[in-house]
């Protein structure tokens, strides 16, 4: 037994007809007889392979505590709303409903080039510029150890899971950390990230009608400022209110005085037969018809030739423009009242407009919907340390099992086989050239050499052994 534990290739030989597990024949022999000596093998030398167990399970044990925990937050977003156009969308609906099929409605828009909200929030998520930022805000160049901001945004990409499951759209973000606070809190800042890109580069044409409709409103209402200035200035300078109802109610106050001047007249006609100019009541009357001449001289105005310029009102001692100063005054007024008229008409329109597409804009932004609000992590999600330990041990015992058929088998070969020889001389070549070696090396060579011809002798007496056995 313990001639068989030092010279595992003994258990080999114990092969039907005398024949050996390598040697060429021996494919011939049925499965179960080949595989036999080699669980023999195994089995004797079951304490050199349980010591490989042992020293591969502390081994794969310590690699295993070494490597540093790493925690995952994981988060999950509601598919965005689809903003397609009608003849696309009634297309996938006619082409998912017909059959029942509702997949051929996606694979319509996927063959036409029509790209989903979802493919375009995973690609800003996955933007240089909402990583940079993620940078920045937890100072990753630090916790990753990177000198460069292009290393860092490498690694956090590693660290960064983004996918989007395509039945039901709903996209998966998961950040790993070491921390798992900075893992939950990362995952957050892609999720602010998102919503700030998203309203901030969004492009539809809600958007760019309120962009026009603001820069044009904003231009409107400097016009409409400076039209009512305007308009403020001449009706003070000119005290002209409303012209068209100054205008009848000046002709109104004009009638009315001449029809008070004609009954004064006839009034005072009609006191002269009967008393003296020196009455008092002639004299009244006279002076009455005087102040009424006088009254709509004022209200009337000079006459053209004599006429002030218009807006003039310091050769007159009226408040209000006389009536031949209305008609001049009235296309100046008439055109600012009408420019101001104008401008306030285009600037409501325009407000109107504006919050109507301010409301459209608003439904238009695809808004971040988030279904799983990332949590710290509890549990580490890697590394499997038991996983770990499991494969290390038996990766150590394969490698012992390797290791002692491996042996045996060289010791089967035949001493005079070219490829023998030759092994052995590489062999002693690089053991002879290593430098710790030193002359040891040739004492080594010569300690092969000698080995190999005691193997060899061995090797011909147990052809001899088999030679005899054959002859009886």
């Amino acid at each position: 037994m313990m001639q068989t534990r030092s010279n595992p290739s003994a258990v080999l030989v114990e092969a039907p007809e005398s024949k050996t597990a390598f040697d060429p024949s021996w494919n011939q022999v049925p499965a179960r007889e080949r595989i036999l000596p080699r669980v023999r093998l195994l089995w004797r030398m079951r304490r050199f392979l349980s010591r490989c167990a042992l020293a591969g399970f502390f081994v794969a044990t310590l690699i295993a505590f070494l490597i540093p925990s790493q925690y995952e937050s994981t988060a999950r977003l509601m598919p965005p709303d689809s903003q397609q156009g009608g003849g696309l969308a009634l297309m996938a609906m006619l082409t998912g409903g017909q059959n029942g099929n509702a997949g051929l409605g996606s694979l319509a828009g996927d063959l036409l080039g029509a790209k989903t909200t979802g493919a375009v929030f995973i690609a800003v998520m996955r933007s240089r510029t909402a990583r940079d930022q993620i940078i920045q805000r937890f100072d990753l160049k630090k916790v990753y150890g990177a000198r460069l901001e292009e290393s860092a945004r490498r690694q956090l990409e590693r660290n960064t899971d983004i996918s989007e499951e395509r039945k039901s759209g709903v996209i998966t973000l998961g950040v790993t950390d070491h921390d798992p606070k900075r893992a939950a809190a990362i995952t957050g800042a892609y999720i602010d990230e998102l919503d700030m890109l998203t309203a901030k580069l969004n492009t539809s044409a809600a958007h760019r009608e309120r962009v026009f409709l603001e820069d044009r409103l904003s231009k409107i209402n400097v016009e409409l400022e400076s039209a009512e200035k305007d308009f403020g200035q001449f009706a003070s300078k000119n005290a002209t209110i409303d012209i068209s109802a100054q205008g009848r109610a000046m002709v109104e106050a004009a009638a009315t005085l001449q029809g008070q001047l004609i009954a004064a007249q006839s009034q005072l006609e009609g006191l002269k037969q009967i008393y003296s100019d020196n009455n008092i009541r002639v004299r009244s009357t006279q002076a009455r018809i005087t102040e009424l001449r006088n009254q709509l001289q004022k209200l009337g105005g000079t006459s053209a030739g004599n006429a002030a310029p218009a807006g003039d009102q310091s050769a007159t001692d009226n408040a209000y423009p006389t009536l031949r100063q209305l008609p001049l005054l009235g296309v100046p007024y008439a055109d600012k009242f009408r420019q101001l008229k104008v401008d306030e008409a285009v600037y409501e329109t325009l407000t109107k407009q504006f919050e109507l597409a301010k409301v459209q804009e608003a439904k238009e932004i695809p808004s971040v919907k988030v279904l799983d609000q990332p949590e710290v992590p509890e549990r580490k999600s890697f590394p499997p340390r038991l996983l770990i330990i499991v494969a290390g041990t038996a990766c150590s015992v394969l490698l012992g099992a390797f290791w002692v058929l491996g042996t045996a088998r060289w010791r089967q070969i035949d001493p005079r086989d070219p490829g023998m020889k030759f092994a052995q001389e590489v062999f002693g070549t690089v053991k002879a050239g290593m430098p710790w070696a030193g002359a040891n090396g040739a004492n080594g060579h010569a300690g092969a050499n000698g080995n190999s011809a005691a193997h060899r002798n061995s090797g011909n007496s147990q052809d001899d052994e088999r030679s005899k056995a054959a002859s009886a």
